[in-house]
């Protein structure tokens, strides 16, 4: 997977067909956003829940609905709605992206808690996860957000909005985009846990259990040697997101322990605790800092059966990459 050099820098699923996301085709006219949301897996009664383990693993992971929906498949959750603003994107151009999140009154929500040193994160991936992006937007006063992204190539993306509303409950929202012009979807990239990205190579150690906590290692090493003095970013060591292959639910996990807490160390192991729902293929994105630069490393990495799968067919190692750091 190629990360596209202008783009920047936190689960098998259900039968859900995405827009041109499978065949080639052309998107045409300006971007569109879609209200619909994918139902859960039957029986699915853990998706996206924050891990069971252990109480101090909870605190990580917060994008599950009190409904058991999966977090980022829908545009609107307990009265709160995002809705783009921005009309015409086109491929490879920087955009000043804008949208606004309507709380239950109707009006544009102004007041956020700050989590993980950002009152806002926002995600953007081509719906075919060959892309990704972790930004931050900047909010106006009339509760209007507003960041630059640059959409690699024509098609079809998910825009996530990860937030907290003042007295509220964290919530992930979703939207779909469209870029126009020719695109052809990539194919998913194979099972790997080895990424390299800008000189470094990222190991993942783990496996994704359906059901239950499951503990993840990625470690860190540049030329041959661990990284032993990883920098704080947005609070933490390290941010992952895992998305769900088939519908693209989403799953934003912090790692165990935090920067100067007297315990953690700087490196070159990140651990995270992560539970998803279902067999099935993941795309996981990792976010680190090391010499002053954000550096994204992918995975895809299969969960139950479909983790049985690629260990009788070993994937071949991904080459994850970065462009101005924070990126794919």
């Amino acid at each position: 997977m190629n990360t596209p050099a202008k783009i920047g820098s936190y689960v098998l699923g259900l039968a859900v067909v995405f827009g041109g996301a499978l065949g080639a085709g052309k998107v045409v006219g300006p971007a569109a956003t879609s209200a619909t949301s994918a139902p859960p897996a039957a029986g699915d009664h853990s998706a996206m829940a924050a891990p069971t383990a252990s109480a101090k693993h909870d605190e990580h992971a917060t994008q599950q609905t009190a409904d058991n929906t999966p977090g980022g498949l829908q545009v609107s959750e307990n009265g709160y709605t995002l809705t783009p603003l921005t009309t015409k994107i086109r491929p490879g151009e920087p955009a000043d992206f804008r949208f606004t999140v309507t709380g239950p009154d109707g009006r544009p929500v102004t007041g956020y808690k700050v989590q993980h040193d950002k009152k806002m994160h926002f995600i953007v991936v081509s719906r075919d996860l060959s892309t990704f992006q972790h930004v931050h937007p900047e909010m106006a006063a009339d509760g209007t957000w507003s960041v630059e992204v640059t959409f690699p190539k024509a098609g079809a993306y998910r825009a996530f909005a990860d937030f907290t509303p003042t007295g509220g409950d964290a919530l992930t929202l979703g939207t779909d985009l469209s870029v126009a012009g020719d695109y052809e979807p990539e194919a998913l990239p194979p099972v790997t846990r080895t990424s390299t990205v800008d000189g470094y190579t990222v190991t993942l150690d783990g496996d994704l259990n359906p059901g239950r906590s499951s503990e993840l290692t990625l470690r860190v090493s540049k030329d041959g040697e661990p990284v032993t003095d990883l920098q704080p970013y947005l609070g933490a060591y390290g941010h992952l997101v895992a998305l769900r292959a088939n519908d693209l639910a989403y799953l934003h996990v912090h790692p165990d322990g935090e920067p100067r807490d007297g315990k953690t160390a700087a490196g070159p192991d990140i651990v995270f605790y992560a539970e998803v729902p279902s067999d099935g293929d993941y795309r996981l994105f990792l976010d680190f800092k090391h010499d002053g630069r954000v550096r994204t490393a992918d995975f895809t990495l299969g969960a139950g059966k479909q983790a049985a799968k690629a260990r009788q067919t070993p994937g071949t190692t991904s080459g994850g990459h970065d462009d101005d750091g924070h990126g794919h």
